[in-house]
């Protein structure tokens, strides 16, 4: 594989869920810190970008995990870009355990965005100059397809978002989603499963003061569910998803 890039890192304590592991909003946030760092390799970190009112953002993404990371445990994030388009790239990711074994892969779809113009942007010739394309994939799994809202739901949570729930453009954090969509899972599940497969489409955004509803509903499969992420009072689909839980074991 050519034109990869690897960041190392220890798990920290506050990183870790109740059983000592890594959770999965943890894995996640360190993809993404992955791809900032990625991107400072390009010459254009995030907070340069931000000055010119320029971003990345995440249009869809899954994530399938084998097992995660114990405490102070060290892993390898490998990201690599497998397809361009003009406004747009698919990046891939391996997660390693620090004697290369994979425990996990994910993939997402970004696009380069104009934050004051709102609108797609094309990607920035530097970016395409410094990553080049690998078109390994890391995860077979197709994130370009519709995952369709939910008209009826089994469990429901409800959130107001607050000033930390947003990021450094005022937008509710990716990241977000997953911790309000998890909240909506059964306890029975929560407490006697992990998270192995999550599958996810982000449609549009949340803002400060906006009331959130966290729907689920059990998917055909065990163990397998659907997801709808709104704001409340409107017909407004945030995002939606699919997860996949595997028992743990004791």
């Amino acid at each position: 594989m050519e034109n990869y890039f690897d960041k190392e890192f220890e798990l920290r304590f506050f990183e870790m869920n109740r059983l000592g592991e890594a959770s999965a909003i943890s894995i996640l946030t360190l993809l993404q810190e992955t791809a900032a760092e990625h991107c400072h390799y390009a010459g254009h970190d995030l907070l340069s970008l931000m000055s010119e009112n320029l971003g990345w953002v995440l249009l869809a993404g899954a994530m399938e995990m084998e097992r995660y990371p114990l405490y102070k445990e060290k892993i390898i994030i490998r990201t690599w870009i497998s397809k361009y388009h003009s406004i747009r790239g698919f990046r891939e990711n391996i997660i390693y355990d620090e004697n290369y074994n994979i425990i996990g892969r994910a993939r997402g779809l970004w696009v380069f965005y104009d934050i004051k113009k709102r609108r797609p942007k094309k990607i920035h010739p530097d970016f395409i100059e410094k990553w080049s394309s690998c078109n390994t994939i890391s995860l077979e799994h197709d994130i370009s397809n519709k995952i369709e809202p939910l008209n009826s739901f089994e469990y429901k949570k409800e959130f107001k978002v607050n000033m930390y729930d947003t990021d450094t453009n005022k937008h509710v954090n990716n990241l977000r989603y997953l911790q309000w969509l998890m909240e909506s899972i059964p306890d029975e599940i929560l407490d006697n499963y992990y998270l192995y497969f999550i599958d996810g489409r982000f449609i549009s955004e949340a803002h400060y003061g906006d009331s959130i509803l966290s729907l689920t509903k059990k998917d055909v499969e065990e163990n397998s569910f659907i997801h709808t992420i709104k704001i409340k009072g409107s017909d407004v689909v945030c995002a939606t998803g699919k997860s996949v839980w595997k028992k743990i074991e004791k």
